[in-house]
C-alpha cells in the first residue's frame, strides 16, 4: 500500500521528504460538508454562483431546514426590499439569512426607519452596506448616529444624516470617535460650519477619518494656491483637492498646458472654479477643442470664465451657441454681449431673453436650439457632441 511504503523504515527506501508529504496528502480525496438542500435554495432562489452557494453552504451544514432563510427573505420584501436587493444583501453577507428576524434584523430596520431610511432607499442601503445588520444595534449604531448628528445639521427629514448614510454608512462601524471629533473641529476652526460642513461631509465623509497631518496638509495645499479661507471658494477647493489625486491633478494642469495655458493661468482658472478638478478630462479637453479652437474664443474670456467648461456640451454650451451665431450674424444684440456669458441662464431665462422676444425670428431661434437648422454649424455641433 501507498501509505505503509511512504512511512517505510527500510533501509532500501530514501526517508520521506516534505513534499512528498505534501503531495501524497494532496492527493487524498477531499471531504466536504455538503448541504445540498441550502446550496440548491442559494442557487435557485437567489441566484448565487454555484461555487458561491457551494461555499456557504459548506459554513452551515446544519441547516436542514429552508423556513428561516425563507421568513427573512420575505420580512425584507415587506419592508420595501426588492429581489436584487435582497440578492445583494446575502451574497455579500450570507449570514444574515439565519438572523432572528424579532430580536436581530427588526431592531436595526426599524431605526433605520426612524432616521427616515425606508422602503426602496432601504433596500438600496442595506445592499450596498449589509454589514449593517451584522453589528450591534446599541454598541455600533446608535453611538455613531449620535456622532454624526452631532457633525452635520439635523432637520425634520435628516436630509443631510441620510446622505452620509447613503455615501459613508462604513463610518457607522470604523474610524475613531476622537479622530471624527478633532477632524470637525479643525474644519470648523477654517470657517466650514453650519450647512458648508454638513455638504461636506456628507459627500466626503474620508474626511473625517483622514489623519489630522493629512487634512492640515490638504488645508494648506488649498491656502498655498491662493484661496483665502474668508472666500466662499475655499470649502469648494478643499472638496476638489480631496477628490483627487496628485497624478489627477498634474494630468489635469498637462492638458490644460497642451491649449496653451500655463500652469500660473491653470491656478487662476482654478481659484475661480475649483471643482474645475474633478471633471473629467474628457470634458475639459472637449470643452476646451469647443472654446479655443472651433469658435476661436479668448483666453483670456475663458480665464475669466472657467465655470464654462463645466458645463455640458450637448445639452448647454452648443445648443446656445447655435442661436447665439444667429443672433450676431442678424444684429438682433443691441447690446455687447460675451458668449460664455449666456451660460450661467437656466434655460428658461435663457429662451425669454435670447429667444422669445424676438418675435419673427423666435422660432428660426428656437429651431437652432433644438439643433434643427443651421446647416454647417449644426453638423459641425453634432461632431462635437460626440466627442464629448
Amino acid at each position: 500500500m501507498q501509505r505503509l511504503t511512504l512511512f517505510s523504515n527500510s533501509r532500501n527506501m530514501p526517508s520521506p521528504t516534505i513534499k512528498s508529504l505534501f503531495s501524497f496528502f494532496s492527493s487524498l480525496p477531499k471531504t466536504q460538508n455538503t448541504n445540498s438542500v441550502f446550496e440548491n435554495y442559494l442557487i435557485e432562489s437567489l441566484e448565487f454562483p454555484k461555487s458561491r452557494a457551494l461555499a456557504v453552504s459548506n459554513v452551515y451544514p446544519y441547516v436542514k431546514s429552508l423556513e428561516k432563510p425563507q421568513n427573512v427573505c420575505q420580512y425584507f420584501r415587506n419592508v420595501g426590499f426588492s429581489d436584487a436587493h435582497i440578492q445583494s444583501t446575502v451574497r455579500v453577507s450570507p449570514q444574515v439569512l439565519l438572523s432572528d428576524i424579532d430580536k436581530t434584523l427588526k431592531p436595526k430596520i426599524e431605526f433605520l426607519q426612524s432616521l427616515g431610511v425606508a422602503g426602496s432607499d432601504l433596500g438600496e442601503l442595506i445592499s450596498k452596506y449589509s454589514f449593517l445588520l451584522t453589528v450591534s444595534l446599541e454598541k455600533k449604531l446608535i453611538p455613531r448616529i449620535e456622532i454624526l448628528k452631532q457633525i452635520l445639521v439635523v432637520d425634520k427629514s435628516n436630509e443631510y444624516l441620510i446622505r452620509a448614510l447613503r455615501r459613508s454608512s462604513w463610518l457607522l462601524i470604523k474610524g475613531e470617535k476622537l479622530r471624527l471629533l478633532s477632524n470637525v473641529e479643525l474644519l470648523k476652526s477654517y470657517g466650514i460650519v453650519g450647512s458648508r460642513l454638513s455638504v461636506l461631509v456628507s459627500n466626503k465623509p474620508r474626511l473625517l477619518v483622514t489623519p489630522e497631518f493629512e487634512l492640515k496638509k490638504l488645508v494648506s495645499q488649498v491656502l498655498d494656491m491662493g484661496i483665502s479661507v474668508d472666500s466662499r471658494m475655499f470649502y469648494h477647493g478643499l472638496y476638489a483637492l480631496c477628490s483627487v489625486s496628485e497624478e489627477t491633478f498634474e494630468r489635469k494642469v498637462e492638458l490644460f498646458r497642451s491649449y496653451g495655458i500655463s500652469r500660473d493661468e491653470f491656478m487662476e482658472m482654478f481659484k475661480k472654479a475649483p471643482r474645475l478638478l474633478i471633471v473629467s478630462k474628457e470634458k475639459l479637453q472637449s470643452g476646451l477643442e469647443f472654446f479655443l479652437k472651433k469658435i476661436e474664443l479668448e483666453k483670456a474670456v475663458l480665464f475669466s470664465m472657467p465655470v464654462s467648461l463645466m458645463y455640458s456640451m450637448e445639452n448647454r454650451v452648443i445648443p446656445r451657441y447655435r442661436v447665439f451665431k444667429i443672433l450676431m450674424s442678424r444684429g438682433l444684440l443691441k447690446k455687447q454681449c460675451i458668449f460664455p456669458q449666456v451660460l450661467s441662464l437656466t434655460e428658461e431665462k435663457f429662451l425669454q431673453k435670447f429667444v422669445l422676444r424676438f418675435g419673427d425670428d423666435a422660432e428660426d431661434l428656437f429651431l437652432a436650439f433644438k439643433g434643427q437648422s443651421l446647416g454647417s454649424l449644426s453638423s459641425s455641433s453634432t461632431s462635437s457632441e460626440k466627442e464629448s
